[in-house]
C-alpha cells in the first residue's frame, strides 16, 4: 500500500492503546498542548514538564505517542541535509499530499507531521528525548505560523531584564547562560531555542521548554553543576587538554529545578538584551561586550537565525525544503528595540559573568 495521504498513514497505525489514558496538558505562554502516551513514558514526560503541567481542558495542539509500531513496507525516505559542520545521516523525510513523515535514522522513530494529526511511533519508549523534541517542535511551529521568529539562543530573565545569548554551535552559550543562573533573582527561559516577535515597548520572547543538555566543559566551568558527574569522570576531564575538552561531545541532562530549585523557570518574557558570542579560544585580548547594530552586522545576525527544520509546515500547508534560505528582514523587525552586543576577545566565562551580573543583578 502506497502512502499518499495522512489517512493512509493513520489507517496503518493502531491508536486504541491510548483510549482512556489520562493525557498530559502542557502550558507554554498562551498555548496548551495535550499529549497522549502510555506509561512508563508518560511518567517520564510528566516529570520532565512538571513545572508547566496544568489541569485538563481545551488544547490548541493534540499529540499521540505510540510505542512499537512501524510502517511496512517502509516509505521511500529522502535524507534531509544537515547544518554546516554536522556529519552523518540523521533525518529523512517522505512527503504526503497533506503532511510529512520524518524518520530518525539513528533510532528508528518515525513522526507524522500534519495539520490533521501529530503522531510519533516506533521505539519511542527508548527515546524520550526525541518525544520531548517532538512536543517542543509543535510549540515552535505554532509560534512561527503566528509571526514569531526562531533564534538559536539561550536566555535568562529577571523582573527588569531578559538576556539572550547566541553563538555558533559549541561557542559557549550554555556555559554562559547557566553561569548567569547563579545571579540572585534570575530565572531560566531557554537553553537553545528562543522565539521572538515585535512588541511594545520591547519585543516579546518565548522559551521552548527544554532543559539543557550540556557538555562536560560546561559542568567543569560551574561548581554548582559538578555533582552531575562522578568523581572519577571529573578527574579524567580535569586532566584533559583544553582543546580536547572543548570539542568533546558527551551530553548530560540538567533538570533546572533539580539544580536551581523550584520556581526558577519562566518562559514568557519581554526581551531587552541580546549578546552574540564572537570570542575565540586562541585570542589574547580581554573579553569585551560592545553594543552593535544588527543592520550593520549580518555576520552576527547569521548566528542568531535558525532554520525550523523538516517538521515545519507553514500556514498555507507547505513544508520547507532543506535548502530554503533564511530571511534576515523578519528577524531585524522582530528585534527592533533590543540592545544587541557583540562578545569578542578571548573566551573568559568569569569576565562575562561579571558583565552579566552588572546587567542582571539587583543593582543592574
Amino acid at each position: 500500500m502506497t502512502l499518499h495521504t495522512v489517512s493512509d498513514v493513520l489507517n496503518r497505525l493502531d491508536r486504541s492503546a491510548l483510549r482512556g489514558t489520562p493525557p498530559l496538558l502542557i502550558a507554554v505562554g498562551a498555548l496548551r498542548l495535550r499529549v497522549k502516551c502510555s506509561t512508563p513514558l508518560r511518567t517520564e514526560l510528566a516529570q520532565y514538564f512538571a513545572e508547566i503541567l496544568t489541569g485538563d481542558g481545551p488544547a490548541d495542539i493534540e499529540i499521540d505517542i505510540l510505542d512499537g509500531q512501524s510502517l511496512d513496507p517502509a516509505p521511500d525516505w529522502i535524507d534531509w541535509a544537515r547544518d554546516p559542520g554536522k556529519i552523518g545521516r540523521k533525518d529523512a523525510v517522505h512527503d504526503l499530499a497533506d503532511g510529512r513523515l520524518i524518520y530518525k535514522r539513528r533510532t528508528g522513530v518515525t513522526f507524522l507531521q500534519s495539520r490533521a494529526a501529530l503522531v510519533a511511533f516506533g521505539p519511542v519508549r527508548d527515546n524520550p528525548s526525541q518525544m520531548i523534541n517532538f512536543i517542543n517542535t509543535q510549540i515552535l511551529n505554532t509560534c512561527l505560523r503566528d509571526g514569531w521568529q526562531i533564534c538559536h539562543a539561550a536566555a535568562v530573565t529577571t523582573p527588569d531584564v531578559t538576556l539572550a545569548i547566541a553563538g555558533l554551535s559549541g561557542g559557549g552559550k550554555s556555559t554562559s547562560i547557566l553561569r548567569m543562573m547563579d545571579i540572585p533573582g534570575t530565572a531560566f527561559v531557554s537553553n537553545d531555542r528562543l522565539m521572538v516577535r515585535s512588541g511594545n515597548p520591547v519585543p516579546l520572547a518565548l522559551g521552548i521548554p527544554k532543559h539543557p543538555r550540556i557538555n562536560p566543559g560546561t559542568i567543569l566551568h560551574n561548581p554548582r553543576l559538578r555533582p552531575i558527574l562522578s568523581a572519577d569522570r571529573l578527574a579524567e576531564l580535569t586532566a584533559m587538554p583544553a582543546g580536547e575538552l572543548w570539542n568533546l561531545e558527551e551530553k548530560y541532562d540538567l533538570i533546572i529545578p533539580d539544580i536551581y530549585g523550584p520556581g526558577r523557570v519562566r518562559l514568557d518574557v519581554p526581551l531587552t538584551d541580546f549578546w552574540v558570542l564572537n570570542w575565540q579560544r586562541d585570542e589574547t585580548t580581554p573579553t569585551t561586550v560592545t553594543e552593535v547594530s544588527l543592520d550593520d552586522r549580518p555576520d552576527l545576525l547569521a548566528a542568531i537565525m535558525k532554520s525550523p527544520g523538516p517538521f515545519y509546515e507553514d500556514a498555507s500547508g507547505h513544508f520547507l525544503t532543506d535548502r530554503a534560505p533564511l530571511d534576515p528582514a523578519p528577524y531585524l523587525a522582530a528585534l527592533q528595540g533590543v540592545r544587541v552586543s557583540e562578545v569578542s576577545g578571548r573566551i573568559d566565562f568569569d569576565a562575562l559573568f561579571t558583565v552579566g551580573k552588572r546587567l542582571l543583578g539587583p543593582d543592574g
